[in-house]
């Protein structure tokens, strides 16, 4: 309330007018009505690459499309009035032309002159960025109406507000040059600052303020409610009027911290939700072209009462009587886990600087809350040298990031080694999963061989590996993002001081042994869940390296110790095994070379030969369709409805794996099990092809038909729910009428 007294005349409301509704009849029921406004729309701009209109701002747009939710659909249409432009918005289906704004063809930054049709390069854009010449235009006001969000035309009025915000201080330090996943420095944004349009920055300053303001107020209310004043804050340990008013200023401060992820020039907004994103989408800071800059005071994502309301609702569930603490301290040297039970989280690998990131947060959290904590905001930015990840930009090389980050990671994993409770196992949570493909040698990893190289050098044996669900869902399976379904969880304990040493022989005899059985466990699922495919190359890696790890060294023929990248190899053979009818094994082999593409029936009978089936098989099996010279594989959505697997005297498993997919998207869950419990022998084998093809697809980038596979394991238990309507398949595949 005290925000809006003296900053609510940089958030107006919009009055829908006459001539607002003379363009959109559907304005008509808001006529005469004032708005609060929930964003303004903005498009960045530079000088137009075309001597005839270097005069002009021309926006660099990535789309024009506000909102594609069914029936609310709305879009923004530049109209070129001689040599300028101006912004309508549009209500009904967007026009093909409006989904990449004023983006050109090809990726990055991009873009073409609304007014001339010009290509702007990404050098120019960066040029001008650089310069201090990047600008900003009004595109669209998204309001509050009466059922839901209204987008509006922009007004002269609006814009001018906007521009006439005049902050008095704004955070500065670099952002990072360079970091995984993006950034915008090469466009201009150097500074924390850059990061916030003038009205961002006369808001959040004013928010952090009122925090010194509130806690005061706070602690004169102690005082009148009775509460005595020892004159000792909260960083030396006070328990006062003024610790008590200290402890919710940080409360206050966090609130404010919070909101400055939706109150950026970096925020997109969401056409399919109607309402913005945050600045940290992915750990990285990429440049944003068209951005949403929120009312922070109209009680929508990332306004300050949203934060503060959050903060509150975990507030009664904290334990009043349980004494909490935190100490901070290097890993590679702490004492903190002596004789403890130790459950951790370690940085993974290259994959996010979080030193670098955080600063974005501590500008703001500094200037909130250093009176109450001057020793732990004694510094302009958080510290970040000794910080172990392995960023080549901040170690000049690849090799010396890797070196510092082995070497780091070693000692520190041995320090917890050494520390732990000896009756308990040490439990590591890694979500860094491997990407990098070695064709038949298995997927392998930088980050994962490094890691595992540190925890088995630091004296530590691998029992197990477990896949937790621990991301949320607009995290999970992002096949294209690389992102896993869950965590792993690395269960570790010291390796026996006399541990054995044994030949590459013998470490092969014992994965053969060991690992057929371990997998028909995750995939089966015993008492627990199957193991999600897109997390088996992870799983299957515990019981692998629990073999490996047990021993002081397996020797290699030539007598040197086997690597952990062999290791991950070898164990990685274990996911590509065919053990299926010679139908499917021909499917599997023409699918890894062909995909769903036409090949040549030449080829196709030479294989079909080799997996010893035929073409004409294949044909009366129903997986292939082949005529003039070529053969291709059937997709799932075009096999028959009625099929019976109870009638159909030659059913691959393949056959039986897509048809239940069909089935699956086509009618649900319980028509998928209703047509496992006819045929319940295959259970097991269809199952495990599904395994198979998703690692085979997720090594071919070929995200969509990967999705399809791991889809009918995540719906596994439900299908087989579906299955108990008619029968139930058992764990062994049978089924009991």
């Amino acid at each position: 309330a005290e925000a809006e007294k003296r900053i609510g005349h940089l958030y107006p409301k919009i009055e829908v007018t006459a001539e607002m509704v003379a363009e959109r009849p559907d304005l008509k029921p808001l006529m005469g009505q004032s708005l609060t406004v929930i964003a303004w729309l903005w498009a960045r701009t530079v000088k137009s690459p075309n001597p005839a209109f270097s005069h002009a701002e021309v926006p660099l747009a990535s789309t024009f499309v506000l909102s594609s939710k069914a029936g609310k659909e709305a879009y923004v249409a530049p109209v070129v009035e001689g040599d300028g432009y101006r912004f309508t918005v549009k209500v009904g289906t967007s026009p093909e032309s409006a989904k990449d704004g004023t983006k050109a063809a090809g990726r990055g930054a991009n873009f073409q002159c609304v007014l001339s049709g010009v290509p702007i390069g990404g050098d120019y854009i960066k040029a001008e960025g650089q310069a201090g010449r990047m600008g900003a235009r009004l595109m669209a006001v998204v309001a509050e109406g009466v059922r839901g969000r209204v987008y509006l035309t922009p007004t002269e009025e609006h814009e001018v507000v906007a521009r006439q915000a005049e902050p008095s201080w704004k955070p500065s330090g670099d952002v990072p040059a360079r970091l995984t996943g993006g950034t915008c420095v090469p466009y201009g944004l150097k500074e924390w600052g850059d990061l916030f349009t003038p009205r961002q920055l006369v808001a959040l300053t004013t928010f952090s303020d009122l925090v010194q303001e509130a806690i005061e107020k706070c602690r004169q209310d102690a005082l009148t409610a009775g509460l005595a004043d020892d004159g000792t804050g909260l960083d030396a340990g006070g328990s006062g009027a003024t610790a008590y008013a200290q402890a919710v200023g940080v409360y206050l401060g966090i609130a404010v911290d919070k909101t400055t992820d939706y109150n950026s020039s970096l925020v997109a907004w969401s056409p399919t939700r109607d309402q913005a994103k945050t600045t940290f989408g992915r750990q990285a800071l990429p440049m944003i072209w068209d951005y949403a800059e929120i009312n922070t005071l109209a009680g929508a994502a990332g306004d300050l009462d949203v934060s503060i309301a959050g903060i509150c609702r975990a507030m009664p569930a904290l334990a009043s009587t349980e004494h909490g603490s935190a100490r901070h301290a290097d890993a590679q040297s702490q004492k903190i886990s002596a004789g403890k039970v130790v459950s951790t989280d370690p940085p993974y690998y290259d994959n996010i600087g979080y030193a670098d990131l955080s600063d974005f947060f501590y500008v703001w959290l500094r200037k909130s809350l250093k009176p109450i904590f001057p020793g732990l905001y004694a510094t302009l930015a958080v510290p970040k040298a000794e910080e172990l990840v392995a960023t080549p930009y901040r170690h000049g090389t690849k090799e010396k990031a890797e070196a510092f980050f082995l070497d780091g990671m070693t000692r520190a994993i041995h320090n917890l080694a050494e520390q732990a409770h000896p009756a308990f196992p040490v439990t590591i949570y890694y979500a860094f999963k491997q990407a990098e493909t070695k064709g038949d040698a298995g997927t392998s990893s930088t980050g994962w061989e490094t890691f595992l190289d540190a925890v088995i050098r630091a004296g530590f044996a691998l029992t197990g590996t477990w896949p937790m669900r621990t991301e949320r869902d607009a995290r999970s399976i992002g096949i294209g993002a690389n992102a896993l379904a869950s965590s792993i969880v690395l269960v570790c304990r010291k390796r026996d001081a006399d541990a054995a040493i044994v030949s590459r022989r013998e470490f092969i005899r014992e994965l053969n042994a060991v690992l057929p059985e371990a997998l028909m466990d995750m995939t089966r699922g015993g008492i627990n869940s199957p193991v999600a495919p897109v997390d088996l190359s992870q799983a299957i890696i515990g019981p692998g390296m629990a073999i490996f790890s047990q021993y002081a060294a397996v020797l290699e023929a030539d007598g040197k110790p086997m690597s952990v990248r062999t290791a991950l190899q070898l164990i990685n053979r274990f996911l590509a095994e065919d053990d299926f009818d010679h139908d499917t094994q021909f499917c599997l082999h023409w699918f890894e070379g062909q995909g769903w593409a036409t090949g040549k029936y030449g080829e196709a009978d030479v294989l079909a030969r080799a997996k010893g089936t035929s073409v004409s098989g294949l044909t009366d099996a129903g997986v292939v369709e082949s005529g003039k010279g070529e053969l291709r594989l059937l997709k799932w959505a075009e096999m028959p409805r009625d099929w019976n697997p109870e009638t159909d005297t030659r059913v691959p498993v393949w056959e039986a794996l897509h048809q239940m997919i069909r089935a699956l998207n086509q009618d649900g869950e319980t028509a998928a099990g209703a047509l496992l419990a006819r045929m319940p022998a295959r259970a097991e084998p269809i199952r495990a092809l599904a395994y198979r093809l998703y690692t085979l697809c997720e090594r071919k980038g070929w995200a969509e038909d990967a999705r399809a596979y791991n889809e009918l394991i995540t719906a596994w238990s439900g299908v087989e729910r579906g299955a108990s309507e008619a029968g139930h398949v058992g764990s062994q595949g049978s089924l009991d009428i």
